[in-house]
């Protein structure tokens, strides 16, 4: 009766109860033992519930966020060199990494409930900006959740969402009942800091943050040399020697005539090996003569004695580096302004990728940044001032010359008489993935996160190796006649190698420690070229060569004085012994690898075993030649919109046809692919990649395509040859 006497309560009463409860909650001051400070709520200003949400908020985006960027990018400094960073890109880059995401996800819930305060009352106001940022943490935990779910169990996709997405409730409800939840998130915000301090400090990429200038050892003449002659050296990137060469161990000329005319003229040390996989670790090892000891970035100031300032005495330096900065700027002043690549937005565009794919439920991509780098051409980089390379005169379509990379541009603008010696130094990441080039020079695209590995995908990656490889040759040969018509070639020393291979061979994929193991052939053995100075007669050299090696050899030739200690040694005073290999998965760790994997290398059998191309009697042949039988089923080709229109001068094609298919059609059926009515692939259906992609056709025969409006057909391929139409 009592309880019917005192009536309803009063309008907003709930709502005030809820507030208050919540509110109670967050000041660790819930009703009774939930809360742990007996009942009734906490007075507190708005300005500090705002200031204790948002540094809960920054303690988990540093672990969710920052920490995890930190370290993918403080690991890998060339991330950094490569698009040109200088010290404020990335001090702002971290800046964005550590304040703008916390910063923003306070903001998301103070603002809606500043809304609702104003305009529906304090109370409201208030419950709504507590469930916001309890929402907000638990999100926050869950992808933190995936994060640690992909580290230590196996589960993956929707289950591993399931439970990260239980875990952040779990966390959700923790951080309401109790308040010991809160205080271990407040004093977690000295996360960040902390973070930022090993990136800037302790980490490899704090020698670009804070790169000062350590004086190297400059060398000149040896004593008796007279002569410096002009040094080129060119080095690739990714690109093991199996590649080249056809199944009887020499070079294969037809697909690669400039490779063929290099070994031709000059001395092809057939057994050489890098010592790395990681380019920030081979090629330090080959400019300065050392094997790698400490993870250290491939900076003039954690290597201050390399080829650039034993060679800087009696030479002129014209330099073009990718993923390193060993020429010191008092060297190579213009090398700053002519290696950037695209700076703080690239950085922030490539980081945004890297963070998609760390908080992915799936293994959806590699978290190795090297994998998104590319050289920008001469028309992205607006240079239309370097000397014209030649083109093919039976080529049709324009823009060539812009398709190249702009740093061989650069390179080859260097390639000039002079009155002193010099030494034209350029490294190309070609053939290195991603592979986009056809051999004329043409472009083209591929979606995001397309595997290089698994049934199918392993395959069509090294077709498109290959491709970009003939390219790659294709800019060797320009090389090799602008040093002829300069009159360079015969009075230089030319040196063209790579830094490390990689394996092709499924399963093994890559240039991880399974690769070096299963595939050692691939990774470590790579092109060397020296010719010296008037050689013209080709040798084919067996010695043990390491990439150590490198720059003693290369150094003598030229006349110059390496004054410091090297691992290495000078091919023209002794042979290497003993035979084995050495490779450095990591610094000071040396894997050795037995020797006898070189005879399978110089026999030409160490490539990989690979399918052959299915139905190769269909490519070329017009589809109203072929058998049509009744419709199949449908298709959707992702890029279709691309064979609207083809710019004639553009450069680019759609070289590379990819879709899904329905979920009925099984692995293994072939498709084949026919561009205005003439077949130009035929691919076979697989496991659909992380953007879904089930096939994927490469189309390198250009003349398939035309000026204009083209048409794309995909036919399923019965086993007696007969093409059944898929409907998009």
């Amino acid at each position: 009766m009592a309880d019917s006497a005192a009536g309803p309560p009063p309008p907003g009463a709930e709502v005030a109860a809820a507030a208050g409860a919540w509110d109670g909650a967050e000041a660790g001051v819930g009703a009774g033992p939930a809360g742990g400070a007996g009942a009734g709520p906490a007075v507190r200003s708005d300005g500090r519930t705002e200031l204790r949400n948002l540094t809960e908020i920054v303690a988990l985006c540093g672990l969710v966020i920052a920490q995890p960027l930190l370290d993918v990018t403080g690991k890998s400094p060339d991330f950094f060199l490569f698009h040109g960073a200088g010290p404020v890109d990335i001090l702002l880059l971290v800046a964005a990494y550590t304040v703008l995401p916390p910063l923003l996800l306070w903001g998301a819930g103070a603002l809606p409930g500043l809304l609702v305060r104003r305009f529906a009352g304090a109370v409201r106001g208030r419950l709504v900006r507590s469930v916001l940022h309890t929402a907000t943490l638990g999100l926050l935990l869950a992808a933190f959740a995936v994060q640690v779910g992909k580290h230590l169990t196996p589960v993956r996709g929707t289950p591993l969402v399931v439970l990260a997405v239980a875990a952040g409730a779990a966390g959700a409800y923790a951080y309401r009942r109790w308040q010991v939840t809160g205080q271990v998130l407040r004093v977690a915000a000295i996360g960040p800091l902390v973070f930022v301090l090993l990136f800037v400090f302790a980490s490899p990429a704090s020698a670009v943050v804070l790169p000062g200038e350590r004086p190297g050892t400059e060398a000149g003449a040896s004593a008796g040399a007279q002569d410096h002659p002009p040094v080129v050296m060119l080095i690739l990137d990714e690109f093991p020697l199996t590649s080249l060469m056809d199944g009887k161990g020499a070079i294969d000329a037809g697909r690669y005539p400039n490779f063929a005319r290099l070994a031709g003229e000059s001395t092809w040390y057939r057994n050489a090996t890098g010592v790395s996989g990681y380019t920030p670790y081979a090629l330090p090892a080959m400019l300065t003569g050392r094997y790698p000891a400490e993870e250290q970035a491939p900076h003039h100031s954690r290597y201050p004695e390399n080829l650039f300032t034993a060679f800087a005495g009696p030479y002129r330096i014209e330099a073009q580096e990718s993923i390193t900065q060993l020429c010191p700027p008092r060297i190579c002043p213009d090398r700053a302004a002519g290696s950037a690549r695209g700076g703080l937005p690239t950085l922030l565009r490539e980081s945004a990728v890297l963070l998609e794919q760390i908080v992915s439920p799936t293994d959806s991509g590699q978290r190795d940044p090297e994998d998104s780098y590319r050289e920008i051409t001469r028309g992205e980089a607006g240079d239309g001032t370097g000397p014209a390379a030649p083109t093919d005169p039976q080529f049709r379509w324009g823009a060539l010359d812009d398709n190249q990379p702009a740093r061989f541009a650069d390179f080859l603008g260097t390639l000039r008489p002079a009155d002193r010696p010099t030494l034209h130094f350029l490294h190309l990441l070609l053939p290195h993935s991603p592979w986009n080039y056809l051999p004329s020079g043409i472009r083209y695209g591929s979606p995001d996160g397309m595997p290089n590995d698994g049934d199918g995908w392993v395959e069509l990656a090294y077709r498109r190796h290959l491709l970009q490889l003939e390219y790659t040759d294709r800019l060797l040969g320009e090389t090799l006649r602008r040093l002829d018509d300069t009159g360079l070639y015969d009075d230089a020393l030319v040196v063209l190698t790579a830094d490390h291979g990689v394996s092709f061979t499924p399963g093994v994929q890559g240039r991880g420690l399974g690769a070096v193991r299963q595939a050692p052939g691939e990774v470590l053995w790579v092109p060397l070229f020296v010719k010296r100075p008037g050689q013209r007669a080709g040798v084919v050299d067996d010695r043990n060569w390491e990439h150590v090696d490198l720059l003693p050899t290369v150094a003598e030739l030229a006349g110059v004085e390496v004054p410091w200690r090297t691992d290495g040694v000078s091919a023209l005073r002794t042979t290497r012994e003993p035979a084995d290999k050495h490779y450095y998965d990591k610094p000071g760790q040396p894997l050795t690898v037995p020797a006898g994997t070189f005879a399978e290398v110089a026999a030409g059998r160490a490539g990989p075993v690979l399918p052959a191309q299915p139905r190769p009697e269909l490519i070329g042949r017009a589809v109203a030649e072929l058998p049509l039988g009744p419709p199949a089923g449908s298709v959707t080709v992702r890029n279709r919109s691309e064979f609207d229109h083809i710019d004639q001068a553009g450069g680019r094609l759609p070289a590379l046809v990819y879709g899904t298919v329905p979920d009925s059609v099984p692995d293994g059926t072939l498709l084949a692919v026919a561009v205005n009515g003439r077949v130009g692939a035929v691919a076979t259906v697989v496991s659909p990649d992380p953007g879904g992609q089930r096939f994927a056709a490469l189309l390198p025969d250009e003349s398939v395509f035309l000026p204009g409006r083209n048409t794309v057909q995909a036919f399923q391929v019965a086993g007696d040859g007969v093409l059944r139409p898929l409907a998009d």
